[in-house]
């Protein structure tokens, strides 16, 4: 039998006959054959590996991406290589381990320097990322559209009648809160608001601390906080209601972001923007495999709107 006959007999989807495969699944029994996926990687100069660089693990949100990253290339016989970072600043000891690899094309949902884009560039491998723009030419990125997302919950807010605003970001070298922080603050400055700025790391255990800080200051009574995350306002919820008796959102309200699971438990019923993870995660994956296959394709950026959840957290109106 041809060495290619064998060969389409150990290829997912590939177009072999049921006698053929059959015969040649009793003979690798006897002998004790098993296809080897690095030795097909030596042939083909591809390893179907790719290379998943995540950063603030505190984000609820992420195990979803990683679960849809999981499925959507797993369905093209694609392998998740996965490195998270404790903080975005750590991203050249993650590409240190991913050159050693050979991985077929990066998704990163951290920031990179222009140095370590290019250094991907040089290595001819394809970058796509993951809920963050850039600028430069030659990178490739979906994101949802934090801005937009915050205009409509500080809109929803100002129509609320609320006038003294929390602005509660997350970590300072994370992309996706500055984004967010802008989007709020300059929405905020453009109405004659009282603001005060704190800044959290994403976690419940910062919210806490940044609750504490703004109910102790005398001078500023808040009656909206507008948080990084879900996580963060959920940590917010938790701690007016049990620390200082305030209720939610009559005395106080708290927005967040992402469409997190628990934005949906009664104790929270959040009012967020979702992210259409499912349909970021499928586009970042389609932008990077066809890159991999054909590396003249320019690089694009795709912009996703969320949809803003109205819950109980602060009563805005459709």
């Amino acid at each position: 039998m041809s060495q290619s006959a064998v060969s389409r007999c150990f290829k997912p989807g590939a177009s072999i006959s049921a006698k053929t495969r059959a015969k040649v699944e009793k003979a690798a029994r006897q002998l004790g054959y098993q296809p080897n996926a690095i030795a097909r990687g030596l042939i083909t100069r591809r390893s179907n590996i790719v290379a998943v660089i995540i950063s603030e693990p505190t984000n609820l949100n992420y195990p979803e991406v990683l679960s849809q990253l999981n499925r959507r290339l797993g369905e093209r016989q694609v392998h998740i290589l996965l490195f998270t970072l404790s903080r975005e600043r750590d991203v050249n000891l993650a590409l240190d381990q991913v050159w050693q690899y050979q991985v077929d094309g990066i998704i990163a949902a951290a920031q990179f320097t222009a140095e370590q884009i290019a250094a991907c560039e040089d290595r001819g491998i394809p970058l796509v990322f993951y809920n963050r723009v850039y600028t430069q030419q030659g990178v490739s990125a979906v994101c949802c559209d934090h801005a937009d997302g915050e205009r409509q919950l500080i809109e929803g807010l100002l129509s609320n009648k609320r006038k003294n605003f929390v602005v509660m970001s997350g970590p300072a070298d994370s992309a996706v809160s500055t984004a967010r922080t802008k989007g709020a603050v300059t929405r905020l400055k453009q109405e004659k608001v009282n603001l005060m700025q704190v800044a959290g790391d994403y976690s419940y255990e910062s919210a806490v601390e940044c609750v504490h800080e703004v109910m102790s200051t005398k001078k500023f009574s808040p009656d909206a906080f507008v948080c990084a995350n879900d996580t963060m306002a959920i940590g917010c919820i938790d701690t007016l209601r049990h620390d200082y008796g305030v209720a939610v959102p009559k005395d106080i309200a708290v927005v967040g972001f992402d469409g997190v699971g628990a934005a949906a438990w009664l104790s929270y019923d959040l009012t967020t923007v979702v992210q259409p993870v499912q349909r970021m995660v499928e586009a970042a994956v389609n932008m990077l495999l066809e890159r991999v296959e054909d590396d003249s394709i320019p690089a694009e950026t795709r912009l996703f709107a969320g949809q803003l959840r109205l819950g109980s957290s602060a009563q805005l109106e459709a």
